[in-house]
């Protein structure tokens, strides 16, 4: 029995060093970016969970691989295999080969939590064409300028003077809900006493652990995350059936359209609708509100930034129709130094970690093969803190966006991504933290109470959260009235 069992043992060992030795070297077509590809199914993975960053600087996971191997490497995490490329000419190259040799994919916790094999994200060929034509129908040019800038600044002057009445607010928590507010009632009239439950909540907790290990065990963080996700489906799915229901009764938002294409599109059903819905809150929810959270502290911490913002919105009040302060598109168009503030914004906080793709071929790039069915991360926020591109790169520096920068491309500069994925709500981001900063700093005072510490553990957000005060500010003929009042005389 004793050679049998020597026999059982050498044969396991034999299998076992073979299987990570067919690990460490896959098969390839070709020579394989340089990297580590870490211990069998786990890969990398820790080192990416565990990696911390804290300051606006890049994920210290990439940065060390960067200077170890360069813009092209190979890693595997959270179950899969992975080139990344920080290569300006490389990723351009893979952004523009969608539909061709790489297709949109996510990480396993993303898909299984957002569900893109539905949504608009994951939409591909004539359903990302239809998908696209609709998003833009409603939050294009036309619209924003016609109807859109006007229900942003209201929302703008309401959040503010509400949270000016509180002793603190929480800045993210705080933009999270209003955008969620704003953005349902654009996609599908969301109205919260209508509904059995409360989406807002869930669907803001959801967002929490995106780069978590799909792990789907009680306790967690993933499995609260996808509890949260079918909670905010099924009040979904609830609307879409209301609203079936009742097709003659038009709300004129972006459901309408998809209720209306029902009747032309076969791919088009509940179900659907439901995914692609939840879609765009996430890519709204991704972005907007941490972007304006970071635009407001980094002006709150830079004077003169603020001063040059106050001087450039009170200009714009000072050209008005003292009878009439509502803005306009011109307006908007004006606000110059906003704009290059929004710009210095994106470049810095590089809120994703990236753009993810899969290679449907072996794809040939820079001397090297990246094989059919692996993933590719295209990280295009490296090239944002680029010090060739971007001198001082972690400095907050609006000023360097004048005269559009010599340096600066559509290749070196993509906080929207690139090709045929080109977000459709870009202007709208843009327009919605204009706006708010034009009533923000025209309106208001904001001072720090705590936090504001920042993070990447993957992805940007604040450690600690963001308190601060929200103060009206007094206006000159308001102050008069107070100082007769009270018998004392202003120098102000």
């Amino acid at each position: 029995m004793l050679p049998i069992g020597l026999c059982v043992v050498s044969l396991v060992i034999i299998w076992i060093t073979y299987w990570i030795r067919r690990w460490k070297n896959p098969r390839c077509n070709g020579t394989l970016p340089p990297g580590s590809l870490g211990f069998p199914l786990i890969g990398e993975s820790i080192q990416f969970l565990i990696s911390c960053g804290h300051s606006l600087d890049l994920h210290p996971f990439f940065i060390k691989r960067i200077q170890r191997y360069g813009p092209l490497f190979k890693t595997s995490m959270l179950g899969r295999q992975v080139v990344v490329t920080a290569d300006p000419e490389a990723n351009h190259f893979i952004l523009e080969q969608e539909g061709k040799s790489v297709e949109m994919c996510y990480l396993d916790s993303v898909a299984q939590l957002c569900g893109h094999d539905e949504s608009s994200a994951g939409a591909t060929g004539h359903i990302h064409r239809y998908l696209r034509t609709l998003i833009l129908n409603h939050f294009g040019y036309e619209r924003l300028r016609y109807k859109m800038l006007k229900k942003v600044e209201a929302m703008a002057h309401k959040s503010l003077g509400a949270w000016s009445s509180q002793p603190s607010v929480e800045l993210n928590r705080a933009t999270s809900q209003i955008m969620f507010d704003f953005i349902s009632k654009e996609l599908f009239s969301y109205d919260p006493k209508g509904c059995t439950e409360s989406m807002g909540d869930a669907f803001i907790d959801f967002l929490d652990s995106l780069a978590s290990v799909p792990l789907n065990i009680p306790g967690t963080t993933f499995h609260k995350c996808l509890k949260n996700q079918k909670k905010t489906m099924k009040i979904l799915r609830e609307i879409v059936d209301q609203r079936c229901a009742s097709p003659e009764i038009r709300r004129g938002d972006f459901l309408d359209y998809f209720l209306e294409g029902m009747k032309k599109e076969a791919f088009i059903t509940k179900d659907f609708i439901a995914f692609v819905m939840f879609g765009l809150l996430f890519a709204s929810f991704e972005s907007i509100p941490i972007m304006l959270s970071l635009a407001l502290k980094l002006i709150m911490e830079h004077p003169l930034v603020l001063q040059e913002l106050k001087n450039e919105h009170e200009a714009i009040l000072r050209n008005k129709d003292t009878s009439n302060f509502t803005l306009t598109w011109e307006d908007y168009k004006s606000m110059t130094f906003t704009l290059h503030v929004i710009d210095e914004t994106l470049r810095m906080a590089n809120v994703g970690l990236g753009n993810f793709r899969k290679a449907l071929e072996d794809i040939k790039i820079k001397g090297h093969t990246i094989p059919a069915g692996w993933t590719i991360l295209v990280v295009s926020s490296v090239l944002h803190m680029d010090p060739n591109i971007y001198p001082d790169p972690l400095v907050f520096n609006p000023w360097r966006w004048k005269d559009g920068g010599s340096k600066i491309t559509n290749k070196n500069f993509t906080p929207f991504g690139g090709g045929i994925r080109f977000c459709p709500g870009a202007e709208l981001s843009k327009l919605t933290m204009a706006i708010f900063l034009h009533v923000a700093v025209t309106k208001y005072r904001l001072t720090k109470i705590k936090g504001g510490k920042l993070v990447r553990n993957p992805v940007l957000k604040f450690k600690d959260g963001f308190h601060i005060k929200v103060s009206k500010k007094i206006s000159h003929e308001d102050g008069a009235e107070r100082e007769a009042k009270s018998g004392s005389v202003s120098i102000m």
